[in-house]
């Protein structure tokens, strides 16, 4: 495997999720001292009503207009949330948003059924599409990131007070509902941002896990937040370069890497602190494992993913003219060199070169024909995606009907998806000559004006 290849795919995700980890991770200690744990997945559950309510009526998919819309009802979660927290109350803070969550995950089930490729919304919703995120995304979710952690800092003291001991932060004169609005909001503001692109299950793993980690380790704030910060950095690493390796889908997979590294933080602590040495043996042993099974079955589902994406013919798209009808080739693959009319492949090094200097479309076309292998087609298709819209579906297909193995078909669904502001339709895990799969492909060509019938 080319180091460079895997740097080529997961590069952009990588530094999203270095984005994200970085003010998540620091936003969780207040939610885990505030014994809120649930707000997020609330928070993000209505965001993702947001987005859908507006999709109904006609607001497309990862917008501007899309997320000020998910922002507007997140604000007004935030005022609800901060209205339901009383000193002396019967029923806990923590019900009403469990509640709140249930509801807004219902209604969206509602419009969800009610919409085309539902079952798709659902996905993204809770995954994401971390994997194919353009460097612009990144931008504007740094900025918007660093303009919330700057007003963090600057009323660290008042947040921090109202989250470690809000009756103090009452008898020193603060308004707690009114801070309490501030913190809700900012986080909301966050929440929203991060959903449309890493999913509501990754974003409550970067908000909970780095923080119990950093609270597992040390009483500082200083030592949680660059603990909670470097691990998981470490982990979102870990669970990229292991999806790519296993050919699992991305968000998972770091959700993954997340609990392992839980395992193991806590584990080291007990073990550090622990009285008994032979209790703290057999803990390790349990853990280790756990390590060995649980590996195991990593290994196990990225083969038989691999098998199921190789065990049909690939087929091959010849060139179409408009109105002709695809045919299957059932032979299998064959490497493009100098005699078939196009040049011996390259290093990926090269390809990643290639693929920074192009500048029209054409010059993507002649990559796509130059290279064969999936880690470089995938990114070629995605590169196109960004360039021109229909020639990039028109790769798209033919790259699809070789049945790529998971993780770079996936990257290319992420892109379509991307590029239409909508589910693209595909199921990476099953052939291309499977029925959702041509049906998808057929919506594709006919959207595009393709001339290709499935």
């Amino acid at each position: 495997m080319d180091p460079a290849s895997v740097v080529l795919i997961v590069l952009p995700a990588f530094c999203l999720c270095i984005v994200l980890v970085g003010l998540l991770s620091y936003l969780g200690l207040h939610v885990i001292k505030r014994e809120i744990i649930f707000v997020d997945l609330a928070l993000a559950q209505i965001a993702a009503l947001g987005t859908l309510i507006g999709f109904v009526f006609g607001i497309p998919l990862h917008t501007a207009a899309s997320y000020w819309f998910s922002v507007a009802l997140t604000a007004i979660a935030a005022v609800v949330f901060t209205l339901c927290r009383f000193r002396e109350s019967r029923v806990p803070q923590e019900a009403i948003i469990g509640l709140t969550y249930a509801i807004a995950a219902a209604i969206a089930i509602l419009l969800i059924d009610k919409a085309p490729h539902g079952a798709e919304h659902v996905k993204e919703i809770l995954t994401g599409s971390i994997l194919w995120v353009k460097w612009r995304t990144i931008g504007v979710t740094a900025v918007a990131y660093a303009a919330v952690g700057l007003f963090h800092y600057v009323f660290r003291d008042k947040f921090l007070l109202i989250s470690e001991a809000p009756h103090k932060a009452e008898a020193a004169g603060l308004n707690l509902r009114l801070w309490d609005f501030l913190f809700y909001l900012s986080f909301g503001v966050v929440i929203t941002l991060s959903v449309n692109v890493a999913g509501v299950l990754l974003v409550f793993v970067f908000l909970v896990a780095p923080a119990v980690m950093a609270l597992a380790i040390t009483d500082r704030l200083l030592y949680q937040v660059l603990f909670g910060w470097g691990l998981g950095v470490f982990a979102t690493g870990a669970g990229l370069f292991g999806s790519y390796v296993l050919n699992l889908p991305a968000g998972p997979g770091v959700v993954a890497a997340y609990a392992v590294a839980l395992l193991v933080v806590a584990a080291i602590v007990f073990n550090v602190r622990a009285t008994d040495r032979a209790a703290a043996l057999r803990t390790t042993a349990a853990t280790a494992a756990f390590f060995v099974v649980a590996f195991g079955l990593l290994f196990v589902i990225g083969d038989v993913l691999g098998r199921r994406s190789h065990g049909t013919p690939h087929h091959h798209a010849a060139a179409h003219e408009p109105g002709a009808t695809t045919q299957a080739s059932h032979e299998e693959p064959q490497p493009l060199t100098a005699e078939h009319g196009v040049e011996p492949e390259v290093s990926e090094e090269e390809l990643a070169q290639k693929l920074s200097a192009t500048e029209s479309i054409e010059q993507v076309e002649e990559l796509f024909n130059q290279f064969t292998t999936p880690e470089a087609r995938s990114a070629i298709v995605c590169q196109a995606l960004q360039l021109d819209a229909r020639v990039g579906a028109s790769l798209a297909i033919e790259f699809l009907r070789t049945d790529p193995p998971f993780f770079f078909g996936q990257s290319v669904i992420d892109a379509l998806s991307a590029a239409m502001s909508e589910p693209a339709g595909f199921d990476a895990s099953q052939p291309f000559a499977e029925p959702v799969n041509q049906q998808a492909a057929a919506r594709l060509a006919k959207r595009y004006e393709l001339g290709e019938t499935f």
